[in-house]
């Protein structure tokens, strides 16, 4: 069991392409001693491929995207210690497919059936104690992408990650009914305070799950 409240919590950090989902994923699990679940970026088949040539490889892309999260969260749920997760499984049909099928790179036939897996796959899932979701405008997001200097990224347009933010604008619209979704600002500056996005972050565990959480950071 975790050693916060006594029992396990399962957390998910959600947010656009170089928004710094993996940075304060790794922020958080230093500071609670919490078990991370990181997206599958490096070792992915297919990621290079879809940047050269979308409409080929979307789909093969989001059922993967799709499998390995549905593999990792159910690992979650069997664990009897808390995790943080790496972007939520829901952003695959909330915000990536649906992009992309509203884009044309997945035809309605493709994205029926995805959306009819998808359906199926989570509907053996408990969803997150808490889904953080981070806010950045797209320049920022440009900037953050071209620092960390993936390859495989160089080809991401302005207008695809345009998208992408409207489409999670969309999804938070809907979601932030749901007592376990929250917005943080990460803010509109590629210098923005990592400890303070990481406090924040803190105080909407406290609030939100009723955690009793330590103020100062770990080492």
């Amino acid at each position: 069991m975790d050693e916060l409240g006594g029992r396990s919590y399962f957390v998910s950090i959600a947010g656009n392409i170089g928004v710094g989902k993996t940075t304060l994923t790794k922020a958080l699990a230093r500071q609670l001693g919490w078990r991370t679940y990181f997206e599958p970026v490096i070792n992915n088949p297919y990621l290079d491929d879809f940047y050269a040539d979308m409409s080929r490889w979307a789909f093969h892309l989001q059922v993967y995207f799709l499998s390995k999260r549905f593999e990792s969260q159910r690992s979650i749920l069997t664990e009897d210690i808390s995790c943080i997760q790496d972007r939520t499984i829901y952003e695959d049909v909330e915000v990536f497919a649906t992009t992309l099928h509203k884009r044309g790179h997945i035809n309605q036939r493709d994205w029926e059936n995805y959306h009819d897996l998808f359906k199926a796959m989570t509907s053996f899932l408990k969803p997150p104690d808490l889904i953080l979701y981070l806010r950045c405008d797209v320049p920022t997001l440009i900037e953050r992408i071209r620092l960390r200097g993936r390859e495989s990224e160089k080809s991401i347009t302005e207008s695809y990650l345009e998208e992408l933010n409207e489409a999670y604008e969309d999804w938070a619209r809907r979601a932030q009914s749901m007592t376990r979704f929250a917005i943080l600002d990460t803010g509109s500056r590629q210098d923005i305070n990592k400890d303070e996005v990481l406090q924040s972050a803190l105080e909407l565990l406290r609030t939100r799950l009723q955690l009793e959480i330590p103020f100062e950071p770990r080492s």
